[in-house]
């Protein structure tokens, strides 16, 4: 029977492995999503089969029931626009139950010392490591939750200068109660009392670690808590020399580091400097110019924006989290049609970190069909604004902003940027002229060849398509 589960579970990792290659482009993600989901459910299978001679089945089938019931619906149902809320939960809820699995662990073996033998080293520090990660990640992904879903400040939270030493002091008091606990210096009762000092010190840890965060910070936010959740689980299941935890969560790790590693140099931002927090606050006044007076928007109108694009040899759609709000990825595609049957070819900017996760504004477009070969990375794009008639701004605040080039006192300075005020013109679609999520001001507002067009972006949209039509 050991021979099956592992050749189960040999098959199951292949399928994570294959699966995960396929979430590299649009055109083989969802493909990819369905053979790491089979292969997580012969994975579950093969563990069932390794655990059949228990007693616990009713609480084992209740638990699967209960899963799905949680699970499924969510991720159905979920609109693209809160799907980063829901990846946080989601993160949160694995390293949760990577915490609870090291503490129940910890209170079936009487704290290490009632194994049927003499717990080797990988058993204590490997439960240790995942109470301490598992409860970090837990608390850190509801702070972020909680600022996605704007039940929270998206603005830092937090104690200034004194904010470092005191997630410092909470790190060393998790890891004394650790090793207090790891080197066996107490009995079972008093053991049981450090354990639960990890992981509320742990858990303090994270919350801590994350409201400092500004929202601008959340993609990589989410990326890092997703790394740390799969190491959590790794260390898990080397602790209960459990096969596919050790794979699945050294899976899940790798991908998460390298992606958190990635969205940090997009950002021009180290990832301690990201955890130290502080970024996202408060920008400069609306409007405010070089010189301190005050400038205005220019607004426009549908008609004016259609008879701009129809004529336009070149445009490049900029989208954002506005566009995610607005669900207006649909009416921008048949926006762009009617412009390339006109002549016009269309374009689409992709900043890596825009909207509130990795990767949302390309999965926003790949829902409405837009040609894969349309879009257009940061550092493909670039160099074409500024032989780009009009640059359409869906909702895009602080991925556009020229400060991050040009005024070193910007908090976002040096953080590469779409250089959409180097087009010819410009026009946003904005609900109002509130700062973006990082609570920065935005010049290109104010310049001279940029049109605001206030409004519902899938309104705008729509109106600026009907006048298309009318040309």
């Amino acid at each position: 029977m050991t021979y099956l589960v592992n050749g189960l579970y040999i098959v199951a990792f292949a399928m994570f492995i294959y699966g995960l290659m396929g979430l590299t482009g649009p055109k083989t993600a969802v493909r990819g999503n369905l053979i790491a989901a089979v292969g997580m459910f012969i994975a579950v299978v093969a563990t069932l089969i390794s655990v059949r001679h228990t007693s616990n089945w009713i609480l084992i089938i209740a638990g699967l029931v209960v899963g799905i019931a949680l699970g499924v619906p969510p991720a159905k149902f979920t609109k693209m626009t809160a799907m980063p809320q829901l990846v946080a939960a989601f993160n949160g809820v694995g390293g949760g139950t990577v915490a609870l699995i090291a503490w129940s662990e910890f209170i079936n073996s009487q704290g290490f010392s009632r194994f049927d033998e003499e717990p080797t080293v990988h058993i204590v520090v490997g439960s240790l490591f995942a109470a301490i990660i598992g409860s970090v990640s837990f608390w850190g992904s509801l702070i972020a939750f909680g600022k996605l879903q704007e039940i929270l400040p998206g603005r830092p939270i937090g104690l200034g200068k004194l904010q470092q030493p005191l997630n410092l002091l909470l790190l060393l008091g998790a890891i004394a109660a650790a090793v207090v606990i790891g080197v066996g210096a107490t009995n079972d009762g008093v053991s049981q009392l450090w354990m639960i000092a990890v992981l509320v010190l742990a858990g303090v840890l994270g919350l801590a670690v994350v409201l400092p965060i500004g929202g601008a910070d959340m993609p990589v936010v989410i990326s890092l808590l997703n790394a740390l959740t799969g190491l959590s689980a790794a260390a898990a299941g080397l602790a209960l020399n459990n096969t596919a935890m050790i794979v699945a969560g050294m899976i899940v790790g790798a991908s998460g580091t390298i992606l958190t590693n990635l969205m940090a140099k997009a950002m021009n931002r180290s990832i301690p400097a990201i955890v130290a927090g502080g970024f996202g606050g408060g920008g400069t006044a609306p409007g405010a110019g070089g010189d301190g007076e005050a400038k205005q928007a220019k607004a426009t109108s549908a008609a004016d924006a259609a008879i701009q694009m129809a004529y336009a040899n070149q445009v490049i759609v900029v989208p954002g989290y506005g566009m995610a709000v607005a669900q207006a990825q649909h009416a921008v595609k048949e926006m762009a049609a009617l412009l390339e049957a006109k002549g016009v070819e269309v374009k689409y900017a992709i900043h890596p970190v825009a909207g509130r996760m990795p990767g949302h504004m390309n999965v926003l477009l790949a829902e409405a069909e837009v040609s894969y070969d349309a879009l257009k990375e940061m550092d493909d794009i670039n160099g074409e604004f500024s032989r780009t008639d009009v640059a359409l701004v869906i909702g895009a605040n602080d991925v556009t902003n020229p400060a991050a080039r040009e005024d070193s006192s910007s908090p976002i300075y040096g953080m590469p940027v779409l250089n959409v005020d180097q087009a010819k013109n410009v026009i946003v679609l904005k609900r109002s002229m509130n700062s973006g999520f990082a609570g920065i001001d935005n010049p290109l507002f104010y310049a001279d060849h940029t049109s605001m067009l206030f409004g519902d972006a899938k309104k705008s949209v729509g109106a600026v398509t009907e006048e298309l039509k009318a040309l």
